[in-house]
């Protein structure tokens, strides 16, 4: 899937906006996972401004495509996703993480348009996704559904145990997507429990695989593009290679912005770096 060079430049403004609203949205806040929503912004951009197939202004459309954010501690990101894309006006963004507010610190399908599935307890959406996919088929609707992983989520079972159901059931329509920026919560990946081989893993358990650029909006619009397109034959898992916090220096690659939210001046620094207005 190609992308004319107007639209890719349209597309990098809207990426950058969405960066902005997120450091934005969680440094009002005082809270929030800085780094996981950082490296999955341009996932979200292609998604909900390229390939998902949603209207905005009917959040509950029997035939719209599903969207799970299984690592739902990244929430702010999917939230300026969401707020960008007209689900809610942008405003709300100021009330992230407030109680029985409408953007809570995990997605809660019950309080915000376009959430499709409560998250936060890692390892759960590839199964809700399966279960999805299989209401689709019972209800002779035709959507897709995408599941974004983190990495480190990779290391819970239940990940697995769905991954061999879809596999061998050849479970069509269903894509999900590894945040692949190799730290997690305490360290590296690779220090903490490898992964590894991790796509030799998927491919035994008869999932088709694909890798892009996470950060490279052409790259992945192809890559999505293809993998959508792909699982009209059975599931495939797309390996996003990402950098934690990416987009501000002294955010990237640092586990210790796991869970940290900017202050005052860490936020001036980190806008000013963007080229944000302030």
């Amino acid at each position: 899937m190609g992308i004319a060079p107007a639209e890719l430049t349209q597309l990098e403004a809207q990426a950058s906006r969405i960066r902005e609203l997120v450091l934005r949205t969680i440094a009002g806040a005082g809270a929030g996972h800085t780094g996981g929503a950082l490296s999955i912004v341009e996932i979200l951009t292609v998604l909900y401004f390229r390939l998902l197939r949603v209207d905005p202004a009917r959040p509950d459309w029997p035939e719209r495509d599903r969207f799970i954010l299984s690592k739902g501690h990244a929430s702010p990101a999917l939230y300026c996703a969401l707020a960008e894309r007209g689900y809610f006006p942008q405003e709300k963004l100021a009330e992230f993480d407030r109680v029985n507010g409408m953007l809570q610190g995990h997605p809660d399908m019950t309080k915000t348009p376009g959430v499709d599935m409560s998250t936060g307890s890692l390892g759960q959406g590839l199964s809700v996704g399966i279960g999805m996919r299989l209401g689709a088929v019972a209800s002779g609707l035709d959507f897709h559904v995408f599941v974004l992983l983190g990495d480190g989520e990779l290391q819970e079972g239940q990940v697995w145990e769905a991954a061999m159901y879809a596999g061998f059931h050849q479970i069509r329509r269903l894509v999900a997507i590894v945040d692949y920026n190799q730290l997690q919560l305490t360290g590296r990946l690779r220090e903490t429990l490898n992964i590894e081989p991790l796509a030799d893993k998927w491919r035994a358990f008869r999932w088709q695989t694909r890798s892009c650029r996470g950060h490279d909006l052409a790259d992945l619009l192809t890559c999505l593009g293809e993998a959508r397109a792909a699982s009209e034959a059975g599931p495939v898992i797309v390996f996003a290679h990402t950098v934690k916090g990416y987009g501000v220096s002294f955010i990237a690659d640092r586990v210790e912005w796991h869970a940290r939210a900017p202050t005052a001046q860490e936020l001036e620094a980190a806008l000013q770096e963007l080229g944000a207005n302030q």
